[in-house]
């Protein structure tokens, strides 16, 4: 396990959605779930991949000379970019001023990480700010992450780590000392549903969350709304009913699902599977947050 490299797709700052505070946000490659719905597609492969802009391409040629494996070239006046030739190595991008070509993540080590996040440092102190470890699934690096946290601790940062928890318990233990907040993923707790919307039962996540309130400082849980999946009464209840004997859960949090990802599927030859779906409305969130506070819980819903 290498505990000094590992794999992001972008750090981003003056975060007010990860956390409390001013946050920045790394983004960490590779998750084991495949929620139709994704928001992050770019972050599922664990591996570097090049995003492709059509919209932005003044088909000027320049990526067709760069590329050595010839994975890209012309068919009827239309540029093509066969993935299965691509080899990754980003010269197509490197050669695109236009930026129609994107390398989505890069392999970094936990020093370049934390130059970034100490440019950041003055705008933690007063708003109980910090860093939030997202993705993906950050899980799936546990030593990348372990020598990040530990990293920001010794600097006196807050740290919390954005997890859907679909790992071995082990590795929540072993970074648990040094991350200030949890904020985990709950789609939903009947387990066909999830196996049938994420590609993964729900038995280790429900597990994991019961097992982290007895180590966790403490614990945010997010729920995604998605329209058609788990918008209903019955979900929320069920939710509520789960968590309502749990100490460590501060708040929850229903996240309403939006479509602005779909640009992204576009670039990277995915199949955008949640074409046609709307964002719940704000009664609607308002509703469904209402329910779960039914059980002596704090739900709000982020609009």
């Amino acid at each position: 396990m290498n505990r000094t490299y590992g794999c992001i797709f972008d750090i981003q700052r003056f975060s007010l959605h990860d956390g409390p505070g001013i946050r920045t946000t790394v983004f960490f490659k590779g998750c084991n779930l495949r929620c139709f719905w994704c928001h992050n597609p770019e972050s599922i492969n664990l591996q570097p991949e090049i995003q492709v802009y059509t919209h932005k391409c003044i088909h000027c040629g320049r990526c067709i000379a760069a590329c050595p494996q010839n994975a890209i070239y012309k068919s009827g006046g239309s540029f093509v970019f066969s993935r299965d030739l691509c080899i990754k190595c980003g010269k197509c991008v490197d050669s695109c001023y236009t930026n129609a070509r994107v390398m989505a993540g890069k392999t970094v080590n936990a020093a370049e990480v934390m130059s970034e996040i100490i440019k950041d440092e003055p705008f933690y102190n007063d708003n109980q700010g910090g860093v939030t470890f997202s993705g993906g699934e950050p899980m799936l690096q546990p030593g990348f992450l372990k020598t990040l946290l530990v990293a920001c601790k010794e600097k006196k940062i807050r740290t919390a780590v954005d997890t859907a928890g679909n790992v071995t318990f082990e590795k929540f233990a072993e970074i648990a000392p040094y991350t200030d907040l949890f904020l985990y993923d709950i789609k939903c707790i009947d387990e066909k549903k999830h196996k049938q919307v994420t590609g993964s039962n729900n038995k280790k996540i429900l597990a994991n969350l019961i097992l982290l309130d007895d180590v966790a400082k403490e614990i945010i849980v997010r729920v995604p709304v998605i329209p058609d999946m788990n918008d209903t009464e019955e979900d929320m209840h069920a939710i509520g009913i789960f968590l309502r004997n749990l100490k460590k859960i501060s708040k929850v949090q229903l996240l309403p699902f939006h479509n602005m990802a779909e640009p992204k599927y576009e670039s990277m030859g995915m199949e955008y599977k949640a074409r046609g779906l709307s964002a719940p409305k704000k009664e609607r969130m308002e509703q469904l947050a209402s329910i779960i506070s039914s059980y002596g819980i704090n739900a709000i819903a982020v609009n």
